[in-house]
């Protein structure tokens, strides 16, 4: 495998990155798509919520099994037998005729979606051996995948105007298909040939303890501190805690659990964890404000997102191009410092900013977050054998879910314990009713509660500024070897990493062919 990636390889890339940013895509549109699929298929609130939230939780509790999974019987197999049924469970889910129906496609596609993520990071850094071009394609891969959310209120808004509700499933069909097509001939096929086995009850507890903690944080998000939720938290840590216990004592786990010793790698997953719990807790509070408080519509306030999803993309590329003259924990830092900011300046919205401050400061929070997020994840999925790409990618990923999770969960109280102490005693509204009620409930009620929806939005933004703040220290203290560049981590001899794919030939515990089947 040569030291630097050709044509092929960045062609491959781009064929990597299309179905990335449309599976994103079809996954936060649905959201918009929620009042017209309820009004035709008429789900009761169970089966509603199931249709909406049962995607997140098959994601999240079978990265882990699939990421293992692609490096045991090859990613470039297992990305294109995901990529297809991913197709299909999405046309089922835009033909369903039933809420089971649907919900049954929304498994199969979190089944299928759980086995494209962890498979795409490995198999670019099975294409990518040089550090600066893996930095780079890692910006393709991060950019195009949260483009695809980030443009889901620009897109889904046209797509619901013209087309039915199953239309935002039809998105990725294309994508998934010419991903089908074309990886054969672009894509390496690579895999740890010195594996013996698959960890089936490691991955049962695993799946087990992960789908348990999204519920119980999901319940906790809608409902409060109640004993159900609570006590589904409190479950999933006992299972966890089943499961790390067998990855410590059995001969092939499914978690390589010596990852976790070097203390970059752990700062790494957790300033990465903190960046998508302010993103997925602060994501909710915007839109209602842009929609509600600012009386946008979804369109509108699709557009005024723009600005953000441009910064995040130049930041996606930019920021991999600066380990070339910083330290990667550097630019770390100072890209958790920028999205502290941009939180900061958001929280100014209310008091004066208004929509200029919310734009501008999503537009420097997105300036931040995307080389955080890059990075991070070079820095956890380079730690490992390249072997072992796929359990390292799976593990980052599953970071950013739960933490994303765990903040709707924390800063959604937080909002909604400021609002409805700001709503305190007025007359006519429930002691749990929402900025919807109060809209509806006549002007001066109205005001009142925009105004105390201003001051738990303001509070909002400065605790995940204070939050991002806390990564940036970590990563300042932590994340800045003496070597500069990504491949500062593998450069140090007490860690356990092993160069990715260098020019020497693959030893014998990894097997990496090319698209015709010759192995290199």
């Amino acid at each position: 495998m040569r030291a630097t990636a050709g044509a092929r390889e960045w062609i491959g890339l781009a064929v990597l990155a299309l179905p990335c940013l449309l599976v994103s895509l079809d996954a936060e549109v649905l959201n918009m798509a929620a009042p017209q699929l309820a009004a035709d298929l008429q789900p009761s609130a169970v089966q509603l919520l199931w249709i909406m939230d049962s995607y997140v939780f098959v994601v999240a509790g079978f990265l882990i099994a699939m990421g293992v999974l692609g490096d045991r019987i090859g990613r470039r197999r297992l990305l294109l037998a995901g990529s297809g049924a991913f197709a299909l469970s999405s046309v089922l889910a835009a033909f369903a005729t039933s809420p089971e129906l649907l919900i049954a496609a929304r498994v199969l596609m979190g089944l299928a979606g759980a086995s494209l993520m962890p498979s795409t990071l490995a198999l670019i850094r099975a294409m990518f051996a040089d550090a600066r071009q893996r930095g780079i394609a890692l910006g393709v891969w991060s950019a195009s995948f949260s483009l695809g959310g980030l443009a889901a209120p620009l897109i889904g808004g046209v797509m619901l105007e013209h087309f039915w509700w199953g239309s935002v499933f039809l998105l990725a069909v294309p994508a998934t298909l010419l991903l089908v097509v074309l990886g054969p001939a672009l894509l390496p096929e690579a895999r740890d040939s010195s594996a013996r086995g698959f960890d089936l009850g490691g991955a049962v507890l695993s799946l087990a303890g992960v789908l348990i903690l999204v519920y119980g944080i999901k319940r906790l998000a809608a409902e409060g501190w109640d004993a159900v939720p609570l006590l589904a938290v409190v479950l999933a840590g006992v299972v966890l805690a089943l499961f790390l216990r067998r990855q410590r004592t059995i001969a092939n786990p499914l978690l390589d659990l010596t990852m976790f010793r070097d203390g970059r790698v752990r700062v790494a997953l957790v300033a990465n964890a903190l960046s998508f719990f302010v993103l997925y807790g602060t994501q909710l509070a915007i839109v209602q404000y842009l929609q509600i408080v600012l009386d946008l519509s979804p369109l509108q306030g699709g557009l005024w997102a723009l600005p953000s999803v441009g910064a995040f993309l130049l930041a996606s590329l930019v920021g991999p191009m600066l380990v070339r003259w910083f330290p990667a924990g550097r630019v770390v830092a100072v890209g958790a410092v920028v999205m502290a900011a941009g939180h900061g300046l958001m929280a100014f919205t209310p008091y004066g900013g208004g929509l200029p401050a919310l734009v501008a400061g999503m537009v420097i929070g997105g300036l931040g977050l995307a080389p955080v997020y890059t990075l991070t994840t070079d820095l956890v999925v380079s730690s490992v054998r390249s072997s072992r790409a796929g359990m390292a990618a799976a593990v980052t990923e599953t970071g950013a879910e739960l933490g994303g999770a765990i903040g709707i969960a924390v800063l959604g109280s937080v909002v909604v314990a400021a609002y409805r102490n700001g709503m305190a005693g007025v007359p006519g509204l429930p002691a749990d009713g929402t900025l919807m009620d109060a809209a509806a409930a006549g002007s001066a009620v109205a005001q009142r509660a925009d105004d105390a929806y201003g001051f738990a939005f303001a509070l909002l933004m400065l605790v995940a500024a204070a939050l991002v703040a806390v990564a940036a220290v970590l990563a300042f203290r932590v994340l800045w070897p003496t070597l500069r560049g990504a491949d500062a981590i593998a450069a140090d001899p007490s860690d356990m990493v092993v160069p990715v794919l260098s020019p020497r030939p693959a030893q014998e515990s990894e097997r990496l062919t090319t698209p015709s089947g010759r192995r290199e």
